[in-house]
């Protein structure tokens, strides 16, 4: 929580306005930030200067580690996060390869579990990354990623967090997660909790001891009709101690998150946390 707060004045104090074309709106960027999980010490990196709903961050993971690509799947999970990018943006509503209602197209999942190959066929990268896990192996190369330059025509948005590089040292499991771009009142918030998950998960499914996650951020903003709540609600508030995620022990294997895994299989101890706060998100 230190960490998110200090990042956030960072961008109020020293950020540098930028127009963004996508969206049309003003943003206060800075370049470059570094955030630290200790997944090992079950200290869950949930905002607590305003009430967070982790379980719709963890439902959208879920949502990328079965593939999904559209909206009504991420719903089913329990995460409306991809209604907007499916069905108002009219970019991709003019898009000759969206499928209809609530299609996403090839985004995040859908990429890492099909990876295209120039030969013909694909690759399901989580699939090769579980395997060697579950065998002791670390190649160098255990590397889960949403970005392909090659098909981003064929999806509503490119992938933010783009790239998760699992390392292995004995038997504790590393994760360094790397994204492009973060709205940090929004997007953060929610990017935070997905990479502490997605190393605490792949180290239960694959026996292995979790370690430190590591979230690099490239791009860092916000939103100009955001900075208002941010300067003068949020970072007013002092944050609470972290929380700890409890995860279904009968959680084993990929299949199982394939399957039968809900959001109820995740629960919370000890949050505290302040009011919510109604950010604006730009689409």
């Amino acid at each position: 929580m230190k960490q998110y707060l200090a990042l956030c004045h960072r961008i109020v104090n020293d950020g540098v306005w930028i127009e963004n074309t996508r969206t049309g709106k003003k943003c206060l960027t800075v370049i470059d930030a570094d955030l630290t999980y200790d997944v090992d010490e079950g200290r869950f990196p949930l905002v607590t200067t305003r009430k967070s709903y982790f379980k719709s961050a963890i439902a959208e993971m879920i949502g990328y580690l079965r593939g999904y690509d559209n909206a009504a799947d991420f719903r089913k999970l329990g995460t409306k996060t991809w209604d907007a990018n499916a069905n108002l943006n009219q970019a991709w509503l003019d898009n000759p390869y969206r499928k209809g209602e609530d299609d996403c197209g090839f985004i995040y999942g859908k990429v890492a579990r099909n990876f295209p190959k120039p030969d013909g066929g694909s690759l399901d990268l989580l699939r090769k990354i579980v395997n060697d896990l579950e065998k002791g192996i670390d190649d160098r190369g255990e590397i889960l990623t949403f970005y392909h330059p090659g098909v981003f025509h064929m999806g509503c948005l490119r992938p933010c967090m783009y790239s998760h590089h699992f390392s292995l040292l004995g038997d504790t499991l590393y994760l360094n997660s790397t994204q492009r771009s973060c709205d940090v009142p929004l997007g953060l918030n929610f990017n935070m909790v997905q990479v502490y998950f997605l190393l605490a998960i792949m180290a239960q499914i694959t026996g292995k001891k979790p370690g430190k996650a590591y979230h690099k951020l490239v791009n860092v903003h916000i939103y100009e009709d955001q900075l208002t709540l941010m300067k003068d609600v949020q970072l007013k508030r002092e944050p609470y101690d972290a929380p700890q995620l409890i995860i279904n022990p009968d959680i084993k294997s990929l299949e199982d998150l394939e399957t039968w895994v809900t959001v109820d299989d995740f629960e919370l101890k000890g949050y505290q946390c302040h009011e919510p706060i109604a950010y604006p998100f730009s689409v």
